[in-house]
């Protein structure tokens, strides 16, 4: 932003011709050297010129000055030379010269009448009834207008002073004068910068370095202060505001509306920057993709003490949306990348959501740079918009993802999962992804077919085919199983206030008990059929570490089970919620609560792995996976057919590894009842300490727990090892 100061002419001397300049200095002179510094002792009238020299010195100067001046001596020792004599013969005339004489050279001091050194008859502006003095710290004071209306922007000034001043940010070190002085300058310098900022274009700071003024208290132990008398003057305003061609646009009043700065208003640059910035957002959220802003322009006038400000603005027409050209579309169409798009052709242009849809190309994975140009199709027209065409430039990313994760629980043993996914296997964005997991109690393998952005935006569709076996405390069971969902879901960088999926799901498994101790329980197969919906509202700041706001999710599964010519129909329900509030800058506590329960058939005819239980590093802390809740005669969990869970658990933030360790103490409560409604005769309750660090993808959590009131085969502590928080 260009400043200019506004000059008035200045007026040249009278023209004078050399010959009356010379004649008057000449009688200048003969008059100070005539009259003396006995005529500064005379108090009669001045003799004038014809009364000092005589009409004889006019008329020959020479006999009139040896007539009447001092005798002249003869000197015996003067050389006669004769007018006819050669230069040769001429005496030879010499000086002598020190050899030993060293001149130093002469450096000129520039004089600084703006510094001042404390003394003791210094006046005491501290006490002056226009001043009033803000102590910033032990080597710095301002001294402003006593008054709020001469200098109304006092708050904000000291505030960003202190943020930029040099003494300030080495407050407290071991400085000398000379040191101190130095700095003073700079922040003088400094304080100018921020009175101009602010509209003062005439203020003058004065620094006093060295001490402070005799009348102003401070402690005896303090030492020498840099003070500064801020004197502001009066406040320009502006008396002009140009903006361009910005007239010419089919929405000029609204957009003006969008400056706010107006004739009359102070001068303030901070506020055109920021004016600047909402009138270019202005521009490209109705309809301008090729609107252009230069440089600002403030002229000062200090005879009017007012600022013109000049902002060149060139809307260059108003366009609507047409089309999206990929320039790879075998790979992700132009059809596609409309269709995930927030925007329908004919919709007024704006430049977020041009944003918007390169952030979702980028949420696809596959691609690693994108540039997305706007470019005319139709020009606009006095009474119609032009159209322009989004032209998508992609590069493709690696498709091929290998990926692993482990874990361990003291009471689940270790867990590998390892995949392959080719993510654009079916393009556009239909991923085929092979994985497997082996355990100490799970084995699995598993082929998932996605398609991400299905038939509508962040809209996922995914078949899961996979078999596997599970040998838990509480069963042992083999099951394969076809799973089909439909969904809307969050992701890292689209995180939704609503998710939701549905779902169906078809199982034949394979179940029985543990066996203990040799006994063998019986197998019993299950066929299942069921449609799982999901819902769940988010206001949580983050889905891997969150530190306000709640989750509110639900999960409602009607479902079908025939097994032993016994068909059953029933109704799974699970409400989950929690909530997150941060009390400082490194204390969360974050609180989680789950109800669940089975509802229309005998507890007996719903499969052991569709159960309910709880226990293990996601429930309660202290205790075995899946080993809370009732037992039968030989100590086996059956599972129930109602659930509740509590969990509190407060994440306080360390200062180690600048940080990133945090250490979280827990406590968790569970109850598992073979009825319907909860009756709290199986409640356990585990309490311990746990480390989270942070990482650029999440905490990496380590939790160890404490069973309170543990069964005899219950272990004494459990660890657990995983990604993310513990909810």
């Amino acid at each position: 932003m260009a400043i200019r100061n506004s000059i008035a002419p200045i007026r040249p001397f009278p023209k004078t011709s050399f010959p009356a300049l010379r004649a008057a200095l000449l009688f200048a002179a003969a008059s100070a050297s005539i009259a003396g510094p006995l005529a500064a002792q005379d108090s009669s009238p001045q003799a004038g010129i014809d009364d000092l020299i005589p009409d004889s010195a006019v008329e020959n100067p020479e006999d009139w000055a040896r007539d009447n001046g001092p005798p002249i001596e003869e000197d015996d020792s003067a050389v006669s030379v004769e007018p006819d004599a050669p230069l040769a013969d001429l005496p030879d005339l010499a000086v002598d010269w020190p050899d030993d004489l060293d001149l130093q050279p002469i450096e000129p001091l520039e004089p600084d009448d703006s510094i001042q050194l404390a003394v003791p008859d210094l006046p005491d502006l501290a006490t002056d009834k226009n001043l009033a003095v803000e102590r910033l710290s032990d080597e710095v004071a301002l001294a402003f207008p006593a008054t709020d209306q001469a200098f109304p922007v006092r708050e904000d000034f000291i505030d960003r002073f202190e943020a930029l001043s040099t003494i300030e940010q080495l407050s407290g070190s071991d400085d000398n004068i000379a040191q101190l002085a130095a700095r003073a300058r700079s922040d003088q310098e400094l304080l100018d910068e921020i009175l101009r900022a602010y509209g003062y274009y005439d203020g003058q700071v004065i620094r006093t370095v060295g001490g402070i003024s005799p009348g102003e208290e401070r402690a005896a132990s303090e030492e020498a202060t840099v003070r500064f008398n801020i004197i502001p003057g009066q406040r320009y305003v502006y008396d002009a505001i140009d903006l361009g061609d910005l007239t010419t646009a089919p929405d000029a009043d609204e957009l003006r509306a969008a400056f706010e700065i107006f004739s009359g208003d102070f001068v303030l640059t901070d506020k055109i920057v920021e004016e600047r910035i909402d009138l270019d957002i202005a521009l490209g959220e109705t309809g301008y993709p090729f609107a252009a802003i230069n440089e600002p322009e403030l002229v000062i006038d200090h005879r009017a003490v007012t600022g013109s400000l000049t902002l060149p603005v060139s809307p260059n027409g108003k366009y609507v949306f047409g089309g999206v050209v990929s320039s790879k579309p075998g790979f992700l169409s132009g059809k596609h990348l409309a269709m995930i798009a927030r925007f329908e052709e004919g919709d007024v242009y704006q430049r977020s959501l041009e944003l918007d849809l390169r952030r979702a190309i980028t949420a696809t994975g596959l691609v690693s740079s994108i540039t997305i140009t706007p470019k005319e199709v139709t020009p606009p027209t006095a009474d119609t918009p032009g159209t322009v065409n989004l032209e998508v430039d992609l590069t493709e990313a690696p498709l091929r993802t290998v990926a692993g994760s482990i874990g361990y629980g003291s009471e689940e043993g270790f867990r590998l999962e390892a995949s392959w996914e080719h993510r654009n296997f079916f393009p556009p964005e239909g991923s085929l992804k092979v994985r497997g997991i082996v355990g100490t109690q799970e084995q699995l393998a598993g082929v998932t077919f996605r398609k991400n952005n299905f038939r509508g935006r962040d809209r996922v569709l995914t078949v899961d085919a996979y078999a596997s076996t599970v040998d838990s405390d509480a069963f042992d069971a083999r099951t394969i199983a076809l799973v089909g969902t439909f969904e809307k879901t969050s992701t890292l960088l689209f995180q939704k206030p609503l998710s939701w999926s549905v779902g169906l799901e078809a199982v034949a498994t394979d179940e029985r008990n543990r066996v203990i101790g040799g006994i063998a329980r019986p197998r019993q197969t299950y066929l299942v059929g069921a449609i799982p919906l999901f819902a769940q509202i988010d206001t949580s700041d983050s889905l891997l570490n969150p530190t306000e706001g709640f989750r509110l999710a639900g999960r409602f599964s009607p479902e079908i089970s025939r097994s032993s010519g016994i068909e059953s129909f029933y109704l799974r329900g699970q409400i989950d919620a929690s909530i997150y509030q941060s009390f400082t800058d490194k204390v969360v506590l974050a609180g989680r609560t789950r109800l669940a329960s089975n509802v229309g058939t005998r507890f007996f005819n719903i499969a052991p792995s569709r159960r309910l239980y709880a226990g293990g590093g996601g429930s309660v802390r202290g205790y075995g996976y899946q080993s809370i809740g009732p037992k039968n005669d030989l100590g086996e969990p059956t599972g129930g057919s109602s659930l509740v869970e509590l969990s509190l658990e407060a994440r306080v933030q360390t200062g180690f590894f600048d940080g990133a360790l945090s250490v979280v103490p827990f406590v968790d409560a569970a109850s598992v009842s073979i009825e319907q409604v909860p009756d709290f005769r199986f409640i356990k309750y585990g309490v311990g300490v746990g480390v989270r660090y942070e990482t650029g993808f999440g905490p990496i959590r380590v939790d160890v727990g404490v069973p309170l009131n543990p069964d005899p085969d219950d272990s004494p502590v459990a660890v657990y090892v995983s990604l993310g928080q513990a909810f």
